[in-house]
């Protein structure tokens, strides 16, 4: 499976350009800087009301187009206090040109590296369209594993919209970290390597059962 990121505007110089649609992001608690220097920012993190968590992520940019799942592995486990290089992360997950496989070989990566042989596992989504058992699931799912302090990871494949109206599109293929969540589990938070000025926004988790459609997530 081809998981690139393929956007609506060209690559150049080997450089993602930016998805569409500006995000606030009042979670991020310093601008990171650009994607080819892999600058690291905090996203902040705390227990706030009932139904609602967001982690602590060391963010970083994945440095090209294709390291999207090392980054994304290495920004789930930055929650967790580890600081893991993307190169280490793609060499483990067998991460070429054309991207890195599935969920399934990213899946035994966050077991090692958390020291825990079942702290996660894959959850795929073969239908083309989620239902509103794999919603539910999903959502029970990212509320469990970030409430014991890991993030999820997802293999995401077509085009959402954020719940500001921004739209990310990843024919491709593409993976994200989901890092937080409100109202239960409604809503989360994702820390996206693919463009550091739209590091962290928030999506339903609706939309996000149906962009996993197809593909699947590691989850506790």
């Amino acid at each position: 499976m081809r998981t690139d990121l393929i956007r609506r505007t060209a690559l150049t110089a080997g450089i993602l350009t930016a998805t569409a649609g500006g995000i606030a992001a009042p979670a991020i608690a310093a601008q990171a800087a650009p994607a080819e220097k892999a600058a690291t920012t905090s996203v902040q993190a705390d227990r706030k009301a009932a139904g609602e968590r967001q982690l602590d992520v060391r963010y970083e940019a994945q440095p090209n187009f294709y390291y999207c799942g090392p980054a994304a592995a290495r920004n789930a486990l930055s929650v967790q206090g580890k600081a893991i290089s993307v190169d280490a992360m793609a060499k483990e997950m067998g991460t070429t040109e054309d991207g890195t496989d599935s969920i399934n070989d990213i899946t035994p990566v966050l077991n090692k590296e958390t020291g825990k042989a079942d702290a996660y596992r894959s959850v795929e989504i073969k239908t083309g369209k989620a239902d509103d058992g794999q919603t539910d699931k999903l959502r029970a799912d990212v509320v469990r594993t970030v409430d014991s302090g890991r993030a999820v990871v997802a293999n995401i494949a077509g085009t959402s919209t954020d719940i500001d109206g921004g739209v990310h599109s990843f024919e491709g293929g593409h993976y994200i970290s989901v890092v937080g969540y409100r109202d239960n589990g409604g809503i989360v938070r994702i820390a996206d390597s693919a463009n550091p000025d739209q590091a962290s926004y928030e999506v339903t988790v609706d939309n996000l059962a149906d962009w996993t459609a197809t593909r699947g997530y590691a989850t506790s």
